[in-house]
Protein backbone atom coordinates (compact mmCIF):
# COMPACT_ATOMS: atom_id res chain seq x y z
CA UNK A 1 0.00 0.00 0.00
CA UNK A 2 1.60 3.08 -0.76
CA UNK A 3 1.73 5.90 1.69
CA UNK A 4 -0.87 8.10 -0.35
CA UNK A 5 -3.49 5.18 0.35
CA UNK A 6 -4.01 5.66 4.18
CA UNK A 7 -4.55 9.49 3.60
CA UNK A 8 -7.26 8.68 0.86
CA UNK A 9 -9.20 6.56 3.26
CA UNK A 10 -9.05 9.05 6.27
CA UNK A 11 -10.24 11.45 3.84
CA UNK A 12 -12.80 9.36 2.50
CA UNK A 13 -14.04 8.15 6.24
CA UNK A 14 -14.13 12.21 7.23
CA UNK A 15 -16.17 12.75 4.89
CA UNK A 16 -18.53 10.64 5.04
CA UNK A 17 -18.99 11.37 8.73
CA UNK A 18 -19.52 14.35 8.11
CA UNK A 19 -22.14 14.45 5.52
CA UNK A 20 -24.09 11.41 7.60
CA UNK A 21 -26.15 13.59 9.96
CA UNK A 22 -27.70 15.22 6.81
CA UNK A 23 -28.12 12.30 5.62
CA UNK A 24 -30.07 10.82 8.40
CA UNK A 25 -31.37 13.36 10.06
CA UNK A 26 -35.18 14.26 9.75
CA UNK A 27 -36.40 17.41 8.83
CA UNK A 28 -37.85 19.17 11.98
CA UNK A 29 -42.11 19.42 12.15
CA UNK A 30 -43.71 20.89 10.89
CA UNK A 31 -41.74 22.81 8.08
CA UNK A 32 -44.61 23.93 6.33
CA UNK A 33 -48.64 25.07 7.00
CA UNK A 34 -50.57 22.10 8.28
CA UNK A 35 -54.57 22.07 6.62
CA UNK A 36 -57.47 21.57 9.33
CA UNK A 37 -60.09 20.03 7.37
CA UNK A 38 -63.48 20.75 9.13
CA UNK A 39 -66.76 19.58 7.54
CA UNK A 40 -69.08 21.75 8.42
CA UNK A 41 -69.89 25.60 7.72
CA UNK A 42 -68.28 28.29 8.83
CA UNK A 43 -69.44 29.99 11.82
CA UNK A 44 -70.54 26.81 13.44
CA UNK A 45 -69.71 25.94 16.73
CA UNK A 46 -66.63 23.61 15.59
CA UNK A 47 -65.35 25.62 13.13
CA UNK A 48 -65.09 28.67 15.61
CA UNK A 49 -63.22 26.67 18.28
CA UNK A 50 -60.84 24.99 15.52
CA UNK A 51 -60.15 28.52 13.92
CA UNK A 52 -59.42 29.88 17.78
CA UNK A 53 -57.53 26.39 18.37
CA UNK A 54 -55.75 27.51 15.31
CA UNK A 55 -54.39 31.15 15.82
CA UNK A 56 -53.17 29.76 19.41
CA UNK A 57 -50.91 26.37 17.78
CA UNK A 58 -49.96 29.05 15.00
CA UNK A 59 -47.54 30.52 17.49
CA UNK A 60 -46.22 27.20 19.22
CA UNK A 61 -45.73 25.12 15.85
CA UNK A 62 -44.49 27.81 14.49
CA UNK A 63 -46.53 27.13 11.48
CA UNK A 64 -50.05 28.48 10.59
CA UNK A 65 -52.76 26.30 10.94
CA UNK A 66 -55.42 26.82 7.75
CA UNK A 67 -58.95 25.99 8.33
CA UNK A 68 -60.37 24.19 5.04
CA UNK A 69 -64.30 24.17 5.57
CA UNK A 70 -65.32 20.77 3.45
CA UNK A 71 -69.41 20.85 3.93
CA UNK A 72 -71.75 19.00 2.93
CA UNK A 73 -73.13 15.58 2.81
CA UNK A 74 -72.79 14.83 6.22
CA UNK A 75 -69.47 14.84 6.64
CA UNK A 76 -68.34 12.58 3.92
CA UNK A 77 -66.77 15.55 1.35
CA UNK A 78 -64.75 16.60 4.61
CA UNK A 79 -63.95 12.98 5.62
CA UNK A 80 -62.92 11.66 2.19
CA UNK A 81 -60.40 14.88 1.71
CA UNK A 82 -59.15 13.82 4.67
CA UNK A 83 -58.41 10.29 4.01
CA UNK A 84 -57.12 10.55 0.60
CA UNK A 85 -54.67 12.90 1.57
CA UNK A 86 -50.63 12.58 1.90
CA UNK A 87 -50.10 10.97 5.09
CA UNK A 88 -47.19 13.15 6.16
CA UNK A 89 -48.66 15.18 8.77
CA UNK A 90 -49.62 18.25 7.25
CA UNK A 91 -53.50 17.46 6.56
CA UNK A 92 -55.51 17.04 10.01
CA UNK A 93 -59.39 16.58 10.11
CA UNK A 94 -62.18 17.45 12.01
CA UNK A 95 -64.13 13.91 12.55
CA UNK A 96 -67.13 13.39 14.02
CA UNK A 97 -70.12 11.15 15.37
CA UNK A 98 -71.30 11.08 11.56
CA UNK A 99 -68.02 10.58 10.32
CA UNK A 100 -67.29 7.31 12.15
CA UNK A 101 -70.42 6.24 13.31
CA UNK A 102 -73.44 6.99 11.86
CA UNK A 103 -72.35 7.05 7.66
CA UNK A 104 -71.40 3.47 7.35
CA UNK A 105 -74.54 2.69 8.85
CA UNK A 106 -77.53 4.87 6.47
CA UNK A 107 -75.42 5.04 3.27
CA UNK A 108 -74.89 1.83 1.13
CA UNK A 109 -71.00 3.14 -0.11
CA UNK A 110 -68.48 5.61 1.43
CA UNK A 111 -65.60 6.71 -0.49
CA UNK A 112 -63.31 5.74 3.04
CA UNK A 113 -63.27 2.89 5.23
CA UNK A 114 -64.05 5.31 8.71
CA UNK A 115 -62.18 2.39 10.58
CA UNK A 116 -59.14 1.79 8.42
CA UNK A 117 -58.65 4.90 6.77
CA UNK A 118 -57.59 7.15 9.34
CA UNK A 119 -54.63 7.70 12.20
CA UNK A 120 -57.10 8.98 15.59
CA UNK A 121 -55.14 11.51 17.41
CA UNK A 122 -57.77 12.72 20.19
CA UNK A 123 -61.22 13.28 21.16
CA UNK A 124 -61.54 16.55 21.87
CA UNK A 125 -64.64 17.30 23.39
CA UNK A 126 -68.39 16.60 23.92
CA UNK A 127 -71.05 18.71 22.45
CA UNK A 128 -73.86 19.79 24.53
CA UNK A 129 -77.17 18.95 22.27
CA UNK A 130 -79.98 21.30 22.69
CA UNK A 131 -83.85 20.69 21.35
CA UNK A 132 -85.20 24.22 20.54
CA UNK A 133 -87.54 25.81 18.21
CA UNK A 134 -88.13 29.39 17.22
CA UNK A 135 -89.40 31.86 19.90
CA UNK A 136 -92.54 32.45 17.48
CA UNK A 137 -93.71 28.51 17.30
CA UNK A 138 -96.66 28.69 20.77
CA UNK A 139 -94.13 26.11 22.61
CA UNK A 140 -92.48 26.26 25.70
CA UNK A 141 -91.70 22.39 26.34
CA UNK A 142 -91.37 19.66 24.84
CA UNK A 143 -94.67 17.93 25.92
CA UNK A 144 -96.13 21.20 24.24
CA UNK A 145 -94.16 20.15 21.28
CA UNK A 146 -95.30 16.77 21.13
CA UNK A 147 -98.82 17.81 21.13
CA UNK A 148 -98.42 19.87 18.19
CA UNK A 149 -96.46 18.05 16.42
CA UNK A 150 -99.24 15.19 16.58
CA UNK A 151 -102.18 16.90 16.20
CA UNK A 152 -100.63 18.50 13.10
CA UNK A 153 -98.87 16.18 11.39
CA UNK A 154 -95.67 17.31 9.23
CA UNK A 155 -96.20 20.97 10.55
CA UNK A 156 -93.07 21.26 12.11
CA UNK A 157 -89.85 20.95 9.85
CA UNK A 158 -86.90 19.36 11.54
CA UNK A 159 -83.37 21.08 11.15
CA UNK A 160 -80.51 18.62 10.76
CA UNK A 161 -76.86 18.39 8.92
CA UNK A 162 -77.83 16.08 6.19
CA UNK A 163 -78.58 12.34 6.74
CA UNK A 164 -76.25 10.00 9.37
CA UNK A 165 -75.81 13.39 11.20
CA UNK A 166 -76.95 13.74 14.97
CA UNK A 167 -79.68 15.61 14.47
CA UNK A 168 -81.01 13.31 11.74
CA UNK A 169 -80.56 10.57 13.75
CA UNK A 170 -82.46 11.90 16.75
CA UNK A 171 -85.34 13.35 14.61
CA UNK A 172 -85.63 9.36 13.19
CA UNK A 173 -85.75 8.49 17.12
CA UNK A 174 -88.05 11.29 17.82
CA UNK A 175 -90.45 10.31 15.00
CA UNK A 176 -90.60 6.90 15.94
CA UNK A 177 -90.98 7.44 19.31
CA UNK A 178 -93.98 9.91 19.11
CA UNK A 179 -95.17 7.98 15.85
CA UNK A 180 -94.85 11.45 14.25
CA UNK A 181 -93.73 12.68 10.69
CA UNK A 182 -91.40 15.60 11.17
CA UNK A 183 -89.92 16.65 7.46
CA UNK A 184 -85.88 16.71 7.36
CA UNK A 185 -84.62 19.75 6.31
CA UNK A 186 -80.98 19.16 5.71
CA UNK A 187 -78.54 22.36 6.31
CA UNK A 188 -74.32 23.03 5.95
CA UNK A 189 -74.31 23.38 9.63
CA UNK A 190 -75.49 24.91 13.22
CA UNK A 191 -74.99 28.11 12.08
CA UNK A 192 -76.98 28.14 9.03
CA UNK A 193 -79.89 25.88 10.99
CA UNK A 194 -79.79 28.89 13.46
CA UNK A 195 -80.60 30.99 11.14
CA UNK A 196 -83.23 29.19 9.20
CA UNK A 197 -84.83 28.87 12.90
CA UNK A 198 -85.44 32.73 13.67
CA UNK A 199 -86.37 32.95 10.13
CA UNK A 200 -89.73 30.52 10.85
CA UNK A 201 -88.13 28.70 7.53
CA UNK A 202 -88.00 25.63 10.15
CA UNK A 203 -89.65 25.22 13.08
CA UNK A 204 -87.12 22.86 15.58
CA UNK A 205 -84.17 20.88 15.38
CA UNK A 206 -81.30 19.75 17.76
CA UNK A 207 -78.09 21.02 17.59
CA UNK A 208 -74.75 21.50 19.39
CA UNK A 209 -76.11 24.36 21.94
CA UNK A 210 -72.70 26.62 21.46
CA UNK A 211 -74.39 27.40 18.02
CA UNK A 212 -77.10 29.97 19.53
CA UNK A 213 -76.03 30.89 22.96
CA UNK A 214 -76.57 34.09 22.34
CA UNK A 215 -79.80 33.80 20.13
CA UNK A 216 -81.39 31.69 23.24
CA UNK A 217 -80.09 34.47 25.51
CA UNK A 218 -81.68 37.12 23.46
CA UNK A 219 -84.86 35.30 23.42
CA UNK A 220 -84.65 34.44 19.27
CA UNK A 221 -84.95 30.66 19.57
CA UNK A 222 -86.62 28.63 22.71
CA UNK A 223 -84.37 25.58 24.53
CA UNK A 224 -86.64 23.02 25.32
CA UNK A 225 -83.97 20.67 26.61
CA UNK A 226 -80.46 19.77 26.56
CA UNK A 227 -78.43 16.27 26.13
CA UNK A 228 -76.08 15.37 28.77
CA UNK A 229 -76.38 14.09 32.56
CA UNK A 230 -76.93 17.61 34.18
CA UNK A 231 -78.30 20.63 33.38
CA UNK A 232 -76.20 23.65 31.30
CA UNK A 233 -74.59 26.22 33.53
CA UNK A 234 -75.49 28.31 30.62
CA UNK A 235 -79.00 27.77 31.13
CA UNK A 236 -79.68 26.09 34.50
CA UNK A 237 -83.70 26.55 34.00
CA UNK A 238 -83.83 24.37 30.80
CA UNK A 239 -84.45 20.73 31.71
CA UNK A 240 -82.10 17.80 30.38
CA UNK A 241 -83.43 15.11 27.76
CA UNK A 242 -84.18 13.05 31.03
CA UNK A 243 -86.27 15.41 32.62
CA UNK A 244 -87.71 16.07 29.24
CA UNK A 245 -89.00 12.93 28.91
CA UNK A 246 -86.62 12.02 26.41
CA UNK A 247 -84.06 9.75 28.50
CA UNK A 248 -84.20 7.04 25.61
CA UNK A 249 -81.63 9.12 23.76
CA UNK A 250 -78.39 8.68 24.93
CA UNK A 251 -76.58 9.59 22.08
CA UNK A 252 -73.29 11.87 22.56
CA UNK A 253 -72.28 14.37 20.26
CA UNK A 254 -68.89 14.33 20.14
CA UNK A 255 -66.18 16.06 17.72
CA UNK A 256 -62.19 14.93 17.49
CA UNK A 257 -59.11 14.70 15.45
CA UNK A 258 -57.44 12.60 13.11
CA UNK A 259 -55.06 12.31 10.46
CA UNK A 260 -54.81 9.86 6.94
CA UNK A 261 -54.12 6.41 7.67
CA UNK A 262 -50.20 6.10 8.00
CA UNK A 263 -49.34 9.26 9.47
CA UNK A 264 -46.05 9.16 11.35
CA UNK A 265 -46.48 7.73 14.86
CA UNK A 266 -44.02 10.38 15.88
CA UNK A 267 -46.62 13.42 14.10
CA UNK A 268 -49.70 12.17 15.94
CA UNK A 269 -47.74 12.08 19.50
CA UNK A 270 -46.74 15.94 18.84
CA UNK A 271 -50.34 17.08 17.42
CA UNK A 272 -51.97 14.81 20.38
CA UNK A 273 -49.61 16.85 22.76
CA UNK A 274 -50.16 20.22 20.96
CA UNK A 275 -53.93 19.73 21.38
CA UNK A 276 -53.65 18.20 24.67
CA UNK A 277 -51.99 21.02 26.55
CA UNK A 278 -54.13 23.47 24.80
CA UNK A 279 -57.06 22.22 25.79
CA UNK A 280 -56.56 21.76 28.97
CA UNK A 281 -55.06 25.27 29.78
CA UNK A 282 -57.54 26.86 31.96
CA UNK A 283 -57.95 30.08 29.62
CA UNK A 284 -58.58 27.80 26.90
CA UNK A 285 -61.04 25.26 28.74
CA UNK A 286 -62.99 28.50 29.64
CA UNK A 287 -63.42 29.29 26.21
CA UNK A 288 -64.70 26.00 25.38
CA UNK A 289 -67.09 26.22 28.33
CA UNK A 290 -68.42 28.98 26.70
CA UNK A 291 -68.96 27.44 23.82
CA UNK A 292 -71.07 24.65 25.87
CA UNK A 293 -68.76 21.80 25.20
CA UNK A 294 -66.90 19.54 27.38
CA UNK A 295 -63.41 18.94 27.15
CA UNK A 296 -62.82 15.13 26.42
CA UNK A 297 -58.90 15.04 25.45
CA UNK A 298 -57.38 11.50 25.10
CA UNK A 299 -54.29 9.30 24.30
CA UNK A 300 -54.54 8.28 20.37
CA UNK A 301 -55.24 4.63 21.71
CA UNK A 302 -57.55 5.37 24.03
CA UNK A 303 -59.72 7.54 21.05
CA UNK A 304 -59.06 4.79 18.93
CA UNK A 305 -60.99 2.21 21.43
CA UNK A 306 -63.52 4.89 21.98
CA UNK A 307 -64.72 5.18 18.12
CA UNK A 308 -64.93 1.45 18.01
CA UNK A 309 -67.30 1.24 21.19
CA UNK A 310 -69.24 4.27 19.65
CA UNK A 311 -69.52 2.60 16.00
CA UNK A 312 -71.38 -0.35 18.12
CA UNK A 313 -73.50 1.69 20.04
CA UNK A 314 -74.53 3.41 17.06
CA UNK A 315 -75.42 0.31 15.54
CA UNK A 316 -76.93 -0.83 18.25
CA UNK A 317 -79.22 2.63 18.58
CA UNK A 318 -79.98 2.41 14.75
CA UNK A 319 -80.74 -1.25 14.87
CA UNK A 320 -83.60 -0.65 17.58
CA UNK A 321 -84.92 2.33 15.89
CA UNK A 322 -85.70 0.20 12.34
CA UNK A 323 -87.60 -2.35 14.66
CA UNK A 324 -89.88 0.44 15.84
CA UNK A 325 -90.95 1.14 12.43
Amino acid sequence: MSVAEPMRILLTTALLLCAAPSISADPPYPVKPIRVIVPIAAGSVTDVIMRAAGQELTSRLKQPLVIDNRTGASGIIGAEACAKAPPDGYTICAIYTATTSVNPLVFDKLPYDPARDFAPITNLYFVTGVLVVPASLPVNTVDELKTLVTTKPRAVSFGTIGAGSYPEVFLTWLNRQWRTEMPAVPYKGGGPITVALMSNEIQASAVGLGNMIGQVQGGQVRALAVSGTRRSPLFPRVPTFAEAGLSGFAGNLWWGLAAPAGTPKAIVARLHTEFAQLFNEPRFAGFLESQAVETAISTPDAYAAFLKADREWTAALISANRRLR
